[in-house]
C-alpha cells in the first residue's frame, strides 16, 4: 500500500453529491507515464514483509500465494472498469442526466444506493487508516533495531512512535497543501527500491547458505497468511478508476494493467523466494531487519524512516478530509463554531485526535507481518475481491453471460471465505505470539 499524489488520489472517498461533482474529462497521460503511476500507487512498504510471508508459508506457496493475488486482484479491478464503460453508456433514471462514475464510491452508489456509498467509502477510508497504522510501525521497529543490545532492541518502538513520530506528525498536520510534501512520496519509494536492492545484494551474499529444502510448503494453512500479506503488497483499489480515466488513449489501460502486474507479480515472488533462501527460520516480518548494522544497512532504514515520516501525511490526507467533512455537516458543531478562526481550531483538533488514535493502535501492534496480513485478509480482501464482483453481478447482471456469473460467484465466495478464515489466522497467530 503506497502514498500516491494526484489530484484524482487526494480525494478519492470523497465523491461528494453528484450535483457538485465534475465531470470527467479525457485525459492526458501516456502509456508510459500510467505504467510508473500504477506501479507506484501500489508498491509500498508492504513488499518488505514479503520474505516473512515466504517464511511462513514456505517459498513455493508463497509464491503461489502471490501469484494468485495478483491474477485476482488484476481481473477485479477490470470488473470495476467493465461496471463503469457500462454504466455511463446510459443516462442516469432518476435525475436523466448523462451518467458519470469518478470513484468507487460512485460505484457503491450506484448499486445499493447512499448505503452503498457509505459502505465503500467507510471500508476504503479504514484500509486507508490501517496503511498509516503499518507506516508507524514500520518507522518505530526499524528505528528500535538501530539500538540493540545482544541482538536485543534496548529502546521499544512505542517509544519512537510517542517521542518522536507523533509530534513530528502533529505539526506536519497543520499544512493543508499537498503539495509541499509531495517530493517525499517519490523519496519514499526511490528508498523502496534501494532497500529492494540492498537486500538482495545482502541474499546473495548469503548464497552458499541457500536451499530450495528450507520448506515448499510449510504447513497448508500458511497459504492463507501469505495472500493476506500479497493482497496488502497489491493494494491500490482506491486508485483503479482514477489511473484509468487519467489516460489519453483509455483502450490501452488493460494492457497497461497487465504488464504492470505482471512485473510486479515476478519482483514481488523472486523477492520473496530470495529473502526467505538467505536467512531461512531467522527472516524477520521486516526483512530490513535481518541487515547487518553498517552504514549501508542504517543508512537504508534511515533513509526509509524519513521519507516515510513525511508521506505518512499523504497516507492520513484521506482520513482527515472524511472527517472534516462529516464533523462540518454535524448540526451542533455548526452552532458552537465562532468564526472562520474557531473552525479552523476545532477541525485541527480533530486532526490531531485522529493522529492520537492511530498511534496508540500502531503502538499496540506487535508485529508488522502479521498485522498486515491481518489487514490484508479482511479490508484489502472486502475492496479486492468480494465488492468487485458484487457490484459486477448487480450493476452488469442482465449483460454477463452464465459463466461471466459464475466468475463472479466464485470470485465473491472465495473472497468471503478468504476474509474470514485469513482473520481468523491473522488473530489466531497473535494470540499464540502473546
Amino acid at each position: 500500500m503506497s502514498a500516491t499524489v494526484d489530484s484524482s488520489s487526494t480525494a478519492p472517498l470523497l465523491g461528494g453529491p453528484p450535483s457538485t461533482r465534475r465531470r470527467r474529462t479525457a485525459g492526458k497521460a501516456t502509456s508510459a507515464q500510467t505504467l510508473g503511476n500504477i506501479v507506484v500507487s501500489i508498491v509500498g512498504t508492504g513488499v518488505l514483509g514479503l520474505p516473512y510471508a515466504f517464511r511462513v508459508a514456505g517459498w513455493l506457496a508463497g509464491s503461489l500465494g502471490v501469484a494468485v493475488a495478483g491474477v485476482s486482484t488484476f481481473f477485479c479491478m477490470l470488473l470495476l472498469i467493465q461496471c463503469r464503460d457500462g454504466l455511463e453508456g446510459h443516462d442516469d433514471e432518476e435525475t436523466g442526466d448523462a451518467t458519470h462514475i469518478q470513484s468507487y464510491g460512485d460505484l457503491g452508489a450506484k448499486a445499493f444506493g447512499t448505503t452503498g456509498r457509505y459502505l465503500t467509502e467507510f471500508l476504503v477510508l479504514i484500509s486507508q487508516a490501517g496503511g498509516s497504522v503499518a507506516y508507524l510501525v514500520f518507522i518505530g521497529q526499524n528505528l528500535s533495531s538501530l539500538f540493540t543490545n545482544t541482538s536485543r532492541s534496548i529502546i521499544p518502538p512505542s517509544i519512537f512512535i510517542f517521542l518522536l513520530l507523533l509530534p513530528l506528525e502533529l505539526a506536519l498536520s497543520f499544512i493543508r497543501s499537498l503539495s509541499s510534501i509531495a517530493p517525499f512520496s517519490a523519496f519514499a519509494d526511490a528508498c523502496n527500491v534501494l532497500a529492494m536492492a540492498i537486500v538482495i545484494k545482502e541474499d546473495f551474499q548469503l548464497f552458499d547458505r541457500f536451499s530450495l529444502e528450507r520448506g515448499a510448503f510449510n504447513g497448508t494453512w500458511g497459504l492463507p497468511f501469505a495472500g493476506g500479506v500479497a493482497v496488502f503488497c497489491f493494494e491500490g483499489f482506491s486508485m483503479t478508476l482514477a489511473l484509468e480515466a487519467s489516460m489519453a488513449d483509455r483502450r490501452k489501460f488493460r494492457w497497461v494493467l497487465l504488464l504492470a502486474f505482471i512485473t510486479i507479480t515476478l519482483v514481488y515472488i523472486s523477492f520473496g523466494i530470495f529473502g526467505y533462501l538467505a536467512y531461512g527460520d531467522e527472516t524477520k516480518d521486516i526483512i530490513t531487519l535481518n541487515l547487518p548494522n553498517d552504514w549501508s544497512a542504517i543508512t537504508v532504514k534511515v533513509g526509509l524512516c524519513v521519507a516515510l515520516a513525511f508521506t505518512f501525511p499523504i497516507m492520513m490526507h484521506p482520513i482527515y478530509e472524511i472527517v472534516e467533512m462529516k464533523l462540518t455537516s454535524i448540526r451542533w458543531f455548526q452552532k458552537v463554531r465562532c468564526n472562520a478562526y474557531g473552525e479552523r481550531l476545532s477541525l485541527q483538533g480533530a486532526r490531531m485526535l485522529v493522529l492520537l488514535i492511530v498511534a496508540i493502535i500502531a503502538s499496540c501492534i506487535p508485529g508488522f507481518g502479521t498485522f498486515i496480513s491481518l489487514v490484508g485478509s479482511t479490508l484489502c480482501s472486502l475492496l479486492s475481491f468480494v465488492l468487485p464482483a458484487t457490484f459486477h453481478l448487480l450493476l452488469m447482471g442482465s449483460n454477463l453471460k452464465l459463466w461471466q456469473r459464475a466468475v463472479d460467484y466464485l470470485v465473491l465466495l472465495v473472497g468471503l471465505a478468504f476474509a474470514c478464515y485469513g482473520t481468523y489466522d491473522a488473530l489466531s497467530d497473535h494470540i499464540k505470539g502473546s
